[in-house]
């Protein structure tokens, strides 16, 4: 009698073990499909929000450490965001020096630019080859803010080897497996909160042209 009350209260345990251990790995799965639940399956597919459409509200670490807080119902200037890849990246590179030649001139109209890369932010101004930065270096490497704004994007597995193999490790880039990268994006922002422009290509080796930026940012004030 003993004996089998022994087997049957063991066998209770294991069974609630098991229900417990299901719940929370079902709990585990869901957080992760919540965060990545809209994340495209390629940079093709990647929907980025277009103009006239109310800028997500973000909060980020920026490369000194501190907290970005970015919030679109109380901004002070206009807002010029860039989404790019990673340091590691030379197309982003370009960017940034082609950047230069229109940097004053939107610094100028009183806009704010703002650099999201998908790099932790403890490599985050060292990865960069850029000196004397005017603009703020925000670390997206969970990737919400990328998905929140429709850009990010799975890396298929061949790309990820293929990576690794010239030396690229988007794990150790952005600290986590999630092997998401930002399609590479530009958002113009006005003080209302509003998106008042969006360029966005699935080809990583064409970003906006910097005449062009400057033209977009200053319509949008003049809107």
């Amino acid at each position: 009698m003993f004996e089998a009350r022994r087997i049957y209260l063991m066998f209770a345990s294991l069974a609630l073990l098991l229900l417990v251990g299901s719940c929370t790995q079902k709990s585990v799965e869901s957080m992760t499909d919540d965060v990545y639940k809209d994340v495209a399956p390629t940079a093709e597919a990647a929907n980025p929000l277009m103009a006239g459409l109310m800028a997500p509200a973000f909060s980020v670490p920026a490369s000194e450490g501190a907290l970005y807080e970015f919030d679109p119902s109380n901004l002070q200037r206009p807002v010029v965001l860039i989404f790019y890849r990673g340091g590691w990246c030379p197309w982003c590179n370009r960017q940034l020096s082609a950047l230069r030649a229109a940097e004053q001139e939107i610094l100028d109209m009183g806009y704010e630019i703002l650099f999201m890369s998908a790099d932790r932010e403890e490599i985050l101004q060292s990865s960069l080859k850029a000196d004397d930065i005017k603009y703020v270096l925000l670390s997206d490497n969970e990737m919400e803010v990328a998905r929140d704004y429709g850009v990010a994007f799975h890396v298929n597995d061949e790309t990820v080897k293929r990576y690794l193999n010239a030396g690229i490790d988007l794990e150790a880039a952005s600290g986590y497996a999630h092997h998401i990268l930002p399609v590479p994006a530009t958002f113009v922002i006005g003080t209302d909160g509003m998106i008042k422009f969006t360029y966005a290509n699935p080809d990583y080796r064409v970003r906006v042209h910097p005449e062009l930026l400057v033209t977009a940012a200053r319509l949008a004030l003049e809107s």
